[in-house]
């Protein structure tokens, strides 16, 4: 029982203190760019997705990782060993499903601009 406590609090506090880090650093890093003289628009220049970009792409996984596993059990039917069948089956095409969703957002990009 002890032992869960502890290792739970191991990981969230390591977490806290990642993320924490990370957000002191890039605030000591941009105070010392604005002291320095940069222009503030320097932090802005990333591209920014939408709410429905990000919707889009976790759906798009969601289906190739459902797919997946759908084709995984028809080869472990087949013969195939299971733990190949499904690894590599959802590894596939849930990477096919973040491609298509990459060709959507370059497309729907390209009809804003």
């Amino acid at each position: 029982m002890a032992e869960t406590i502890l290792i739970t609090l191991i990981i969230f506090s390591s977490i806290f203190g990642v993320i924490f880090t990370f957000l002191s650093t890039r605030n000591k890093e941009r105070l010392a760019l604005i002291e320095n003289g940069a222009d503030a628009k320097l932090f802005n220049s990333g591209k920014k997705y939408s709410f429905g970009q990000f919707i889009l792409n976790l759906a798009l996984l969601a289906i190739g990782v459902g797919i997946g596993v759908l084709v995984g059990a028809m080869f472990n039917n087949g013969g195939m060993d299971e733990g190949v069948a499904f690894t590599s089956c959802i590894f596939i095409f849930g990477g096919i499903g973040l491609m298509v969703s990459f060709f959507l957002n370059r497309k729907l990009d390209k009809e804003d601009n």
